[in-house]
């Protein structure tokens, strides 16, 4: 079973190049963050056309989360998570496929910081930690993957001073991942790139590819029978 994440940051802007990317790799499993549209309006036919089934939970113009399966249609458990019934961001889905329970997340950014979008990225990730340890009790081999706007570690970033008063690596929310892994989770890219050096984001500005000026937030935490299978 292959996992994979995409921060599409629209999904109908950048429908060709996902479909393009799906052909090309082919994910057993894929989780979608920022789609960016409203249930209604979820491209769900063109996954169709080359064999993706999907749930997902989506936004106007906001946030919105979906997984995608491949022949198989993922069968939806949860979406949001408890603890704030005003929230009504769109950030979290969880699914059950291919006998693992997946869960999609789209992590607050938390910038500026701090403030009020921090304090917000705070309190999501207790709220996400609090569903987490819901899964690993009812003892399911799980995933939970996506969009975590966090930077663990000083190797997983290629300048500490430019990002040192970015939300993504501040002492707190960092402190709030590693509550994560503390509790049993394995963060699936670290295990196999212990130096570091891995990005998964790069600016689209001021040519951060070209110079792979890049950092690592997009994450795969896998229960322990997962973890052991990787």
């Amino acid at each position: 079973m292959k996992v994979a994440s995409f921060n599409i940051n629209g999904i109908k802007a950048r429908l060709p190049r996902l479909i393009e990317w799906l052909e090309e790799t082919r994910p057993s499993v894929a989780c979608l963050q920022e789609i960016k549209s409203q249930d209604e309006g979820f491209p769900a036919e063109e996954f169709e056309k080359i064999g993706y089934k999907a749930v997902w939970h989506g936004q106007k113009s906001f946030n919105g989360v979906a997984i995608l399966a491949d022949g198989e249609q993922p069968v939806e458990v949860r979406r949001g998570l408890d603890g704030e019934p005003e929230d009504d961001h769109s950030r979290y889905l969880e699914a059950q496929v291919f006998g693992v329970r997946v869960a999609c997340i789209y992590l607050p950014n938390g910038n500026p910081q701090p403030g009020p979008k921090f304090d917000y990225k705070l309190r999501w990730m207790k709220r996400l930690r609090a569903r987490m340890a819901e899964i690993a009790a009812e003892e399911v081999p799980a995933v939970v993957l996506g969009d975590f706007n966090v930077i663990p570690e000083d190797k997983d970033v290629w300048s500490i001073k430019a990002m040192s008063d970015d939300a993504l690596m501040q002492p707190e929310s960092r402190d709030a991942y590693f509550r994560l892994i503390n509790d049993g989770w394995t963060d699936a890219i670290d295990l196999h790139n212990p130096r570091g050096g891995v990005w998964t984001y790069w600016d689209y500005q001021a040519g951060a590819w070209q110079r792979d000026h890049g950092f690592r937030i997009d994450h795969a935490l896998l229960s322990p029978d997962l973890a052991d299978r990787l």
